[in-house]
């Protein structure tokens, strides 16, 4: 079978809403919720329809869809800047060194303290690939199409990009973290809060959040033991975020408390070793790659192989017709 990244239409709706369904909670970039869905697909609409190439505040959605049968199996989204018109929260994690000469002892205590210090920042997520789908790279297309995007539109990016990963949810769909420590303060369960969120976004935190520092200290064992932990869903997902230069650990979700990854723009593996070439043929190509052509709204990606020839690129027959190029046309491409 051949699947092929493609830009969201206005179509997309329902298969957007079916897999909001699947998520199991926690998942605040696809919420089953058919208006929050249409504002976003209306946000994607606008922003593959801006040709200025500006840097702003925009959302792209791309979908993974089966080119043989039509299916949608997969969704991801790329936010070009957050915070710049509501506030992006995460938790700084720090540590502060106390010392008593009298009982001879040091300590190292963790602090945990609200910022926006994210505020400006690219972000990649959204990713959702259909359980029946969870082989062959297609959970890898997703994720490293969207910096074949970047690439081939830079200058609508920031410098620097985030990631952020779910973190530990329950059997019952609740959040040690949250019940730990902002639930405390909000009166609300993880679900409705997280659910609040999605629709309205973060405001309602500013609003009630203390401000002070918390020492991790004074939490919960439980919500102690999952600060900065993925969710074991999102494993793979973390270890995808490092081979491409994400590093973690200094902030974490204010939900859920899971790691939010950073990265300079530049040096992400995908988007620094991405080359664009023009295809000189078309046959059994070479290495396996992933293989993306076309500007916003006409951007798709796929994995194929390929290899230099002729002072451009040969792609595999399979890959042309999955992106409907062929000699003369230009390719972006890095390898798998």
């Amino acid at each position: 079978m051949s699947f092929v990244i493609r830009a969201a239409c206005d179509e997309d709706l329902n298969h957007l809403y079916k897999m909001a369904k699947l998520t199991g909670g926690g998942f605040t970039n696809l919420p089953p919720d058919r208006r929050s869905l249409k504002a976003k697909l209306d946000r994607s609409h606008a922003a593959f329809a801006r040709s200025d190439g500006g840097h702003a505040e925009e959302l792209f959605v791309l979908m993974l869809e089966n080119v043989e049968t039509g299916e949608v199996r997969g969704t991801c989204q790329i936010f070009t800047s957050v915070g710049q018109r509501v506030p992006f929260y995460s938790y700084r994690r720090a540590t502060e060194t106390k010392r008593s000469e009298e009982l001879d002892r040091t300590i190292h205590v963790e602090l945990l303290s609200l910022c926006n210090d994210l505020k400006g920042c690219s972000e990649v997520g959204g990713l959702f690939l259909h359980p029946d789908e969870r082989a062959g790279g297609l959970g890898m297309l997703l994720a490293r199409s969207r910096y074949l995007f970047i690439a081939r539109h830079r200058r609508r990016f920031a410098d620097r990009i985030l990631a952020e990963l779910r973190g530990v949810i329950d059997e019952a769909g609740g959040s040690p973290f949250w019940d730990g420590l902002a639930g405390r303060f909000f009166g609300m369960s993880f679900q409705d809060a997280d659910a609040f969120n999605a629709v309205h976004g973060y405001q309602f935190i500013a609003d009630l959040m203390p401000k002070h520092p918390i020492y991790t200290a004074l939490l919960p064992e439980g919500a102690r033991g999952v600060i900065g932990t993925p969710h074991p869903s999102g494993r793979a997902a973390m270890r995808m975020l490092e081979a491409e230069g994400f590093n973690g650990g200094e902030y974490i979700d204010i939900f859920d408390g899971g790691p939010t990854m950073t990265a300079e723009t530049d040096k992400v593996r995908s988007i620094k070793d991405a080359r664009t070439m023009t295809v000189t043929a078309v046959g059994q190509g070479g290495e396996p790659a992933l293989v993306a052509t076309g500007h916003m709204a006409g951007f798709r990606c796929a994995l194929g192989r390929v290899r230099e020839h002729d002072g451009g690129v040969e792609i595999d027959a399979v890959c042309a017709d999955t992106l409907g190029v062929g000699p003369g046309d230009e390719v972006i491409h890095v390898g798998r």
